[in-house]
């Protein structure tokens, strides 16, 4: 059993006199422990408020409902009351937040704000929580960590910033680590040891990671599980190596051909995906990438396209999917709808899908043109 089953998760938000925003619109997956998780897409496609949202994190007031499950063994994080929530939050599910300097307070020294988590669900005090506070610090690689407590935010660097909302999340062991972007405006040299400092963590505590990103060669180093969303679906959920050796929605195409290459040509284009991200269609009315995808057929528009479960364990929502390489010519014939979760069962209640669907005729370590990971895929 996963340690955080999401199923169905919704997130709405109304306000008088303007459209209503689906940020959210029935995600599903799963993760299990000491694994790493990847959500991935444009900005604005869900992925922060899917965090927020399993953290507990977004107001509760008339004009924002949320909606589905989010089973964290055994206990629905989206049904527990606040009290409940802020003895978990911190405590077993922690969170590094994507901007260090407005997520710390700046008028509280660095040392007390990770000694109020030790107090909080460690109870220690004193010179005890303190004596653990420079412990951290320097374990996520802060020098000078008994000065550092000292300090306010204003007078760290953006690395150590970041290192010190890692040492605030990881200071009581908790058992799931969700991470929204947190190598954002770092140079690469910093975001290595950020990254690294992440592998460790999931290494050595068995801790499972929930990597929320944009950025593609971070999805490459880090995840066993990737899930690409866009406008508040999961458009693709695969293991990462078939991910980028065999992308099969043209979504996850167009991400992976607008990485700039070392192996390309000079002046050769880059490849982006054209429009916005605010060029979608509603998903009650089919596709939301159709207005943006050069696979556009008749069957992308008119109803939702569900979300096909292949026999390599592969899930995608498209009728008219990317070909993989050496296949034959698209066969329409009837695919599974895939439940929750990459490793979703076929069972015998599973339906049909959408008009056109196909399933995944070659396997998955096939190579293409797409560059895949050099690292080894994790069993």
């Amino acid at each position: 059993m996963a340690l955080l089953d999401v199923e169905d998760l919704s997130v709405t938000f109304r306000q008088r006199g303007k459209r209503t925003v689906r940020a959210v619109d029935g995600v599903s997956f799963s993760v299990d422990a000491g694994e790493v998780v990847g959500l991935v897409g444009e900005s604005g496609c869900g992925k922060s408020v899917t965090s927020l949202a399993l953290m507990g994190l977004l107001p509760r007031q008339p004009g924002i409902s949320v909606g589905g499950k989010a089973d964290f063994d055994g206990t629905d994080l989206l049904r527990v009351d606040r009290r409940a929530m802020r003895d978990i939050r911190g405590r077993d599910v922690a969170m590094i937040f994507q901007d260090p300097l407005s997520s710390l307070n700046p008028v509280i020294p660095i040392g007390r704000q990770v000694t109020e988590v030790l107090t909080r669900h460690r109870g220690l005090s004193g010179d005890a929580a303190r004596k653990e506070a420079a412990d951290l610090l320097d374990r996520v690689g802060i020098p000078d960590p008994t000065r550092r407590l000292k300090e306010y935010p204003h007078q760290l660097s953006g690395g150590m910033r970041q290192r010190a909302l890692i040492a605030i999340a990881v200071a009581c062991q908790p058992r799931l680590l969700i991470a929204d972007e947190p190598t954002t405006a770092l140079d690469v040299t910093i975001q290595a040891q950020i990254l690294e400092l992440l592998k460790a963590l999931v290494r050595d505590s068995g801790t499972a990671l929930v990597m929320i990103t944009h950025d593609l060669g971070v999805v490459a180093g880090m995840c066993d599980t990737v899930n690409v969303l866009y406008a508040g679906r999961v458009v693709e959920t695969a293991r990462r190596r078939p991910l980028f050796a065999e992308p099969r929605h043209p979504y996850t195409v167009g991400l992976l051909n607008s990485i700039p290459r070392l192996d390309a040509g000079r002046g050769d284009k880059l490849s982006p995906i054209p429009g916005s991200v605010r060029d979608v269609l509603p998903w009650a009315d089919g596709c939301a990438f159709a207005p943006r995808c050069d696979r556009q057929v008749e069957a992308c528009v008119g109803e939702p396209p569900q979300l096909v479960l292949t026999h390599t364990d592969r899930t995608y929502r498209c009728v008219n999917p990317v070909p993989a390489v050496g296949s034959a010519p698209a066969v329409a014939e009837p695919a599974v709808e895939a439940g929750p979760g990459p490793a979703a069962e076929a069972g015998p209640e599973s339906g049909p899908v959408g008009p056109v669907a196909e399933v995944d005729p070659v396997a998955e370590e096939k190579q293409s043109s797409v560059p895949a990971p050099r690292e080894e895929e994790s069993a």
